[in-house]
């Protein structure tokens, strides 16, 4: 999972303000509250009416999950695969789950999302801005491929030494699913998890109502201005962004959502897209691939998924959903 700037952290907090839009500002009396922490390098917010002990349970869970699937943190499963030179590892059953379930969605979008790309994204930097050497991304681009994953039972196997995985483009899915399994094991019916653009909620906000969940203005500097918004009660709203890191070199702008075609960042003209689902994961392993593809061609794609909603923000400013969507648009 990428680092961040500052400055990049405090965007993230404005926009966090407004995800969801209702519902977790004022606590009453009830027992709605909320806490915010840093893990998996942004801005994660989780509350509704719980308990402060089952807010610390939450947040335990974020700090396992990160101490699993980090790729930066030498001891964590992912960093251990990662160097295992082709050995199959044993890992935490949590963490074998993740693998075998992004790998579905690597094989449904063919290969379009990969999360092998790490081989890729460990030499590019978002935060100091640096642009990798062609000849290292030609070098490590033929070790981009997720058919080298191998997991059986609790063990991954790398079966290109040189592959490196890196799950930052389907973890806070994932994980913003296993938070609300644990609120509701808890005993708690109305919540939300908003990790850093993966909103995730249940039941109804401080207010009696559904949850509003915002999709940010990609156009726009203000973090804290949104295009459109939905109403759920059992849902998730993933909104990947090239506003979320990118930096500037010699001209050009390059941002954080690699095409594990090409290793450099995607050429499109999708400036954001959200998906509504049920389940995040779905969120985070459909949004990626839409960047590789042409605008109609990614409505097709989530439409033919069936109980999956979009809604595309081009670079021209056009804003594009599914048919039939719940998305409400924002003048």
């Amino acid at each position: 999972m990428p680092n961040m700037s500052r400055k990049q952290v405090l965007k993230l907090c404005a926009s966090l303000a407004l995800l969801p839009l209702a519902g977790c500002a004022k606590p009453r009396e009830s027992g709605y509250a909320q806490r915010t922490g840093f893990f998996f390098n942004t801005v994660c917010t989780m509350g509704g009416n719980v308990s402060s002990s089952v807010l610390d349970e939450a947040e335990d869970l974020c700090k396992r999950f990160e101490q699993l699937f980090s790729r930066t943190i030498a001891t964590s499963d992912v960093a251990r695969v990662n160097t295992a030179n082709g050995a199959a590892v044993e890992v935490d059953p949590l963490t074998a789950e993740l693998v075998g379930l992004s790998l579905a969605y690597c094989e449904e979008s063919g290969g379009l999302f990969d999360i092998t790309i790490g081989a890729v994204s460990e030499l590019w930097d978002f935060v100091e801005g640096v642009v990798p050497d062609p000849a290292a991304i030609a070098n490590a681009l033929p070790h981009v491929g997720y058919k080298n994953v191998h997991v059986q039972d609790n063990t991954v196997q790398l079966l290109d030494p040189q592959a490196r995985i890196d799950l930052g483009g389907i973890a806070k899915g994932y994980i913003a699913d296993k938070l609300v399994e644990l609120f509701v094991q808890l005993g708690a019916q109305d919540v939300f998890v908003n990790l850093g653009g993966n909103v995730k909620v249940l039941g109804h906000n401080d207010k009696g109502a559904p949850w509003s969940v915002g999709v940010r203005d990609p156009q726009s500097e203000d973090a804290t201005r949104v295009v459109a918004r939905i109403l759920t009660s059992d849902g998730s709203v993933v909104t990947s962004g090239l506003y979320e890191r990118s930096f500037e070199r010699d001209g050009r702008r390059y941002w954080h959502i690699l095409d594990p075609r090409t290793g450099y960042p995607v050429q499109t003209d999708i400036a954001s897209a959200s998906i509504y689902s049920v389940a995040s994961i779905d969120g985070d392993g459909y949004t990626k691939p839409l960047f590789m593809m042409k605008h109609e061609d990614a409505l097709a794609f989530v439409q033919a998924r069936g109980n999956l909603q979009a809604l595309l923000v081009t670079s021209d400013g056009s804003i594009l959903t599914t048919p039939g969507s719940d998305f409400e648009l924002l003048s």
